[in-house]
């Protein structure tokens, strides 16, 4: 028998994968679409608010001075820094009564040398610590009814960082606690100088933070300032 030719099979037809129909978006899609980023954009928002308060609060960024001695159940106040004469000859003696605004003295005229840095058992003459708070310094002045182991305690504030500081009694502090400061901006050349102010803390006990608020706030920064680390215990 005669062979009969095969038949090729036909080609196979290419494998569509199925059709999707698609629903065109409406408005009511695009508007749940926007509300939902504006809730997580708010989100977002709310965290950063959170980490940058606990930032600030963390670094000491949150309460004021007049705060934190508050807190302490200290006073701040301050006063317009009183004039002067550059060569002292308003208080020749030590025996001159100026007429300062404020008790203790904060600013105003005193005389030609400082008294010695340092911790003092008896008052020192107000005329002479008040030309230290010119230079820089910090005085902390106690009232005869002031308790020893408030004493002590100031002392040993002292002791752990004595630079800059005096320590003395003022009797008639009777119960409180004293710390003057004369504050002024730092001079650039060409200014006019700047008398600044200065600054009375009164606290009935020692609290530490309020203490070290104050110290770290004025000290080395009076009108005439020396750098902290040369007011030494023993000089002026």
């Amino acid at each position: 028998m005669a062979r009969k030719d095969r038949v090729p099979n036909p080609p196979k037809r290419p494998v569509q994968a199925p059709q999707r129909r698609s629903t065109p978006a409406t408005a009511a899609d695009a508007e749940r679409r926007k509300r939902l980023l504006y809730i997580v954009a708010a989100s977002i928002f709310a965290a950063l608010v959170v980490v940058l308060a606990a930032l600030l609060i963390g670094g000491g960024g949150g309460k004021s001075e007049t705060a934190l001695l508050a807190d302490a159940g200290c006073t701040l106040r301050s006063f317009p820094a009183q004039a002067n004469e550059p060569d002292h000859s308003d208080v020749p003696t030590l025996e001159a009564k100026p007429k300062w605004n404020s008790f203790p003295p904060t600013s105003g005229p005193h005389f030609g040398q400082t008294a010695v840095l340092g911790s003092y058992d008896e008052p020192v003459p107000l005329v002479q610590s008040t030309h230290n708070l010119e230079h820089g310094a910090v005085i902390i002045h106690y009232g005869d009814d002031v308790p020893e182991a408030e004493i002590e305690a100031i002392r040993s504030f002292y002791e752990d960082d004595p630079n800059g500081l005096i320590v003395a009694p003022l009797a008639r502090l009777g119960e409180k606690i004293a710390l003057t400061a004369w504050t002024a901006p730092e001079p650039r050349p060409g200014d006019e100088p700047d008398r600044g102010r200065g600054y009375l803390a009164e606290c009935t006990e020692f609290d530490e933070t309020a203490f070290s608020t104050f110290v770290d706030e004025h000290r080395g920064k009076g009108p005439e300032r020396f750098p902290v680390e040369d007011l030494v215990p023993g000089g002026g």
